[in-house]
Formats: structure tokens, C-alpha cells, sequence
């Protein structure tokens, strides 16, 4: 049986599970056409570099993750592995807050400061050197 997580470390929900993809189009003739998951939003961030899909699963998102830009670090996961599964997004309340000195979570961030996400939220991945996989944390919409 393993250990929950400690009742200070402010997990939520799983928001969304993603999966990189070289064509959004594509994979929507896939994931919305033939699998009949709704499409939700689909937006464009960090300044032209990724496009971010998302559609409904019921109790989470799908999240379609194509790179834009040539030397995008995505383009060599791609390159790597084709369309796969990418990261698991929680939501918390407070991304910002959420890695200080006194940071309530037991893995560290990667990274000095939160990415944009959809919808102006932000967001930030955790190492992975313990999970095996990739974790991102999101605030809430």
C-alpha cells in the first residue's frame, strides 16, 4: 500500500493528460473525429511557439501538444519517440507561490520560473527524476 502524500501538499485534480503531437489537425481527425471527444479550445502560447488543444474526456482533458517552431525542445522529443504520451497536469492553486523556501511539494521544479499555459494560466513542470514521468502543475482555470 503506498502513502498518500502529506495533507499540506495542495494537489488537485488531474487537469489534463497530454500528448505531443507533429500535426494537430492530424491527430484531432483521430482523437475528435473517429473517437468523438469533444473539442473544447484549441490556442496558441508562448509567443507563437506551441499549440495547445484541448478536448473533453469526461472528468479530464485530452491535451494535443504540437511544437511550432524548428528547434523547439518538442520537435527532438518527437524525433525520439513520435506521438506519445508527454505529462499528467494537477492543479494547484498558486503556481508561483507553490516552489519557495518553504515549498509544501517533495519533488523539485524544473526550471526558475512558471511557462504559459492555456487560457492565461500558468504552469510549471516537476523533475521527474522520481516519478518517471513527466508532472506539470497548473492553476486552476
Amino acid at each position: 500500500m503506498t502513502t498518500p502524500p502529506p495533507q499540506e501538499w495542495p494537489i488537485g485534480r488531474l487537469d489534463h493528460v497530454a500528448i505531443v503531437v507533429p500535426d494537430t489537425e492530424a491527430a484531432l481527425a483521430v482523437w475528435r473525429d473517429l473517437l468523438g471527444f469533444p473539442l473544447k479550445f484549441s490556442q496558441v502560447v508562448q509567443e507563437g511557439a506551441v499549440r495547445l488543444t484541448h478536448l473533453e474526456l469526461g472528468n479530464t482533458d485530452l491535451q494535443l501538444v504540437e511544437p511550432l517552431v524548428p528547434d523547439h525542445p518538442l520537435q527532438a522529443w518527437l524525433a525520439e519517440r513520435g506521438v506519445a504520451l508527454h505529462h499528467l497536469c494537477f492543479e494547484v492553486d498558486d503556481v508561483d507561490g507553490a516552489f519557495t523556501a518553504d515549498s509544501p511539494y517533495p519533488i523539485a521544479a524544473v526550471g526558475d520560473c512558471p511557462h504559459e499555459g492555456t487560457q492565461g494560466r500558468q504552469a510549471i513542470f516537476l523533475d521527474n527524476a522520481d516519478t518517471s514521468v513527466v508532472i506539470e502543475l497548473s492553476t486552476a482555470p
